[in-house]
């Protein structure tokens, strides 16, 4: 019974070092080939439109109302301690630093993420990925590339558009609804936040985030075998995989980068 046990654990270490040795050298791969991918720039305008055009409408509205609920319960608890002059500061950190990233890599994975999984899943079915390299076409170089250097640009532009977004639904409900002082929401506003300390870290924040999901989602597709059920289970392990991924670099990127 023992001797079963020690080899069950055995053999799943075993393939869980192959699995992260495969997804490793696959990474490597790919960003080999991003060089050859940025002569094409007509393929990756293209990709930035799909990816980051048809997730805006979602990132629009789920900022704006982020936004507005940061207003109303930063502005409660704020007044407690008759400080509500502060709201346009708490609103702004809050986004810049946190939610805006977050929130926005989140959103990027259930939308853009499951629509690349899906795509390369079913071009893998029909395959269309086989006769490419059945041409001297490096699949990957062709059609995996652009994507990837797509979602590295459009994630911050998302994220930005999502924390720009949230600060005006924080000064509609602080400002016009409660009543906040204007001049004291964008004055505290201006002189708490650090375009380095803050609004940089989060453009790092959300590049990383960028990396994890497109390549999440570039893997699952790219990897899954060429049957409708097997696609449909790639994109359902891209979304967790992918917001699992974010958590973990969240925390991570966190505490290294606003630790003083």
């Amino acid at each position: 019974m023992m001797a079963n046990f020690l080899r069950l654990i055995g053999r799943t270490l075993r393939e869980m070092v192959q699995n992260i040795g495969y997804t490793t050298r696959w990474l490597f791969t790919l960003l080999r080939l991003l060089p050859g991918a940025m002569r094409r720039p007509g393929l990756i305008s293209e990709q930035i439109h799909f990816i980051g055009n048809y997730s805006l409408v979602i990132i629009v509205v789920s900022g704006l109302f982020v936004g507005m609920v940061l207003g109303l319960q930063g502005y409660y608890t704020l007044n407690k301690y008759g400080s509500e002059q502060a709201l346009g500061l708490l609103v702004a950190l809050s986004l810049t630093r946190e939610l805006g990233p977050v929130v926005t890599a989140l959103l990027f994975a259930g939308r853009a993420g499951t629509s690349l999984t899906a795509e390369i899943g079913l071009m893998k079915a029909g395959e269309q990925l086989t006769a490419m390299e059945m041409m001297a076409v490096n699949p990957i170089q062709r059609i995996l590339a652009p994507r990837f250097l797509a979602g590295l640009i459009a994630m911050p532009a998302l994220a930005a558009v999502f924390s720009a977004v949230g600060v005006l639904g924080g000064y509609l409900v602080g400002v016009k609804l409660i009543g906040v002082d204007e001049g004291a929401f964008w004055s505290q506003m201006q002189d708490g936040v650090d375009i380095w300390k803050d609004i940089a870290n989060g453009v790092i924040k959300s590049m990383v985030f960028g990396l994890a999901v497109t390549f999440t989602a570039l893997y699952q597709g790219y990897q899954a075998q060429p049957t409708p059920e097997d696609v449909s289970r790639a994109t359902t392990r891209t979304v967790v995989i992918a917001s699992l991924s974010v958590w973990w670099f969240d925390f991570i990127l966190t505490a290294l980068m606003f630790n003083k």
